[in-house]
């Protein structure tokens, strides 16, 4: 009867989770566009619910919520159903509207769907060659197969977006980094495209003038027959009108691309002013002081990262019950370190889970909005989809480190013999990569900037 319960709330939890990701897809990724295929708004929602559930019984075991062997049979079936979706489900739909968009392939696009699944299926399979995670003692399509690939590529994803979120975020909120920006430098801008725009209409009414009359001489000779008129036409037409029409014209695109520059430049003028004022105000300054708490932590993740690759190091114990007990024995007092390691983990997982889920929501309503189009926009939100899903199983890979040891027992039972250390390894070697590189960006970009606004 327990177990029949414990189901019930399971797949009501799935079904909140799967109409969530429904009106996400519905209000925010598609609320410009017509849905044409729901079989994608399906798939996004199903790869959503699931997704979601691995967190929540993670929380679950945290709690101790659920009989131990209803969480085991569900993380089971969920493991099992995401996994189907991300390799079977969604590769074969993104084949299939990759082909519909081809016109010559329309005929045969279920064949071809079929060709482009394959063709992802051995490349997936490739993947675990360069890696330690394969294992003979598995069957091809064991968990354990599956999962290690899965895993390869959610937190290579993982460790891109954190490098360049920890840069990214001190970098934006820190008022240290804004520019100099007046109301003068502005107007100065504001002027010079003004300018510009004058010049272009100044050269495209002189182009269109110079056609006109061509055209009116074309008629007036068509009109004059005999000598006189040939001779007429002929010594009333300028030479060299065409080239100087070619050469006006080429001129009219250089100053269309350099009043381009101009307004994106004034954009983006106005947009430091107005961090700039924002700032100074008190939301502003606490923002502030979060980019200061986010350098450091930066920093320190870069160090970490560095000291964990340089010795081949991977932590035993959760960070929480690590700190917890550093503090009680340098402090010399009394404390429950188990009972409250268990509080402040369940805490400190549900905010990774939280800021995890919105995070990544955020960046693929970016993602989809800067790239998506009519044609193509079932095809990315179904890659979208696909990110998601590697992207959140990846993350219950790198957060059994989080939960105390008496909790991974059944996530580890679950996921199989993984080389977990190799997951940490490879997550602090792109984590450092993707960190250094968007420092060395960033600090090009910074500086190029007041250049650019010196030369405007």
């Amino acid at each position: 009867m327990s177990f029949l319960v414990d189901s019930i709330i399971m797949f009501t939890s799935q079904v909140l989770f799967f109409g969530f990701g429904w009106l996400f897809f519905m209000r925010q990724l598609f609320k410009d566009y017509e849905v044409r295929q729901y079989v994608v708004q399906v798939v996004f929602s199903v790869t959503f619910a699931f997704s979601c559930t691995m967190f929540e019984l993670i929380i679950f075991e945290i709690l101790g919520v659920l009989s131990t062997t209803s969480r085991y049979f569900h993380w089971k079936l969920n493991l099992y159903v995401i996994l189907l979706v991300l390799i079977f489900v969604v590769p074969f739909y993104i084949g299939y509207f990759v082909v519909s968009n081809i016109r010559l392939l329309q005929r045969q696009k279920l064949l071809f769907a079929c060709v482009v699944w394959f063709t992802f299926m051995y490349f997936f399979w490739k993947l675990g060659d360069p890696f330690p995670i394969l294992s003979p003692k598995h069957g091809i399509l064991s968990i354990e197969q599956l999962i290690s690939r899965v895993g390869v590529i959610g937190v290579t994803l993982m460790a891109l977006l954190s490098g360049f979120g920890a840069v990214n975020c001190p970098y934006t909120y820190m008022s240290y980094f804004l520019r100099n920006v007046t109301d003068s430098d502005i107007l100065a801008l504001e002027r010079r495209l003004l300018q510009t725009m004058d010049m272009i209409v100044s050269k495209k009414k002189r182009i269109a003038m110079t056609r006109r009359m061509m055209y009116q001489r074309g008629e007036d000779h068509n009109k004059q027959t005999g000598f006189w008129g040939m001779i007429k036409s002929v010594t009333s037409t300028p030479p060299g009108t065409e080239n100087n029409l070619s050469l006006i014209q080429q001129e009219v695109d250089a100053l269309e691309e350099l009043s381009r520059q101009l307004f994106l430049e004034t954009v983006e003028l106005q947009a430091t002013k107005e961090r700039i004022e924002y700032s100074k105000t008190f939301q502003g300054k606490y923002f502030n002081f979060l980019g200061y708490f986010f350098s450091i932590y930066c920093v320190w993740k870069i160090f970490m990262a560095t000291i964990n690759i340089v010795f081949d190091r991977v932590g035993k114990t959760d960070p929480v019950t690590r700190g917890i007990e550093i503090t009680v024995n340098y402090l010399g007092i009394q404390f429950d370190v188990k009972f409250w390691s268990q509080h402040i983990s369940f805490i400190l997982v549900g905010i990774i889970i939280v800021t995890s889920i919105r995070g990544l929501l955020i960046t693929l309503t970016k993602f989809f909005y800067a790239i998506s189009s009519s044609k193509s926009s079932n095809v990315i939100v179904l890659v979208l989809a696909q990110i998601m899903g590697m992207y959140f199983v990846s993350s219950v890979l790198l957060m059994r480190m989080s939960m105390p040891l008496e909790y991974r027992t059944i996530v580890t039972e679950v996921l199989g013999e993984l080389q977990f250390n190799f997951y940490h390894r490879w997550f602090d070697v792109i984590f450092l990569v993707s960190a250094l590189s968007s420092i060395l960006f960033l600090y090009l970009a910074h500086k190029q900037a007041p250049e650019k606004h010196m030369t405007m």
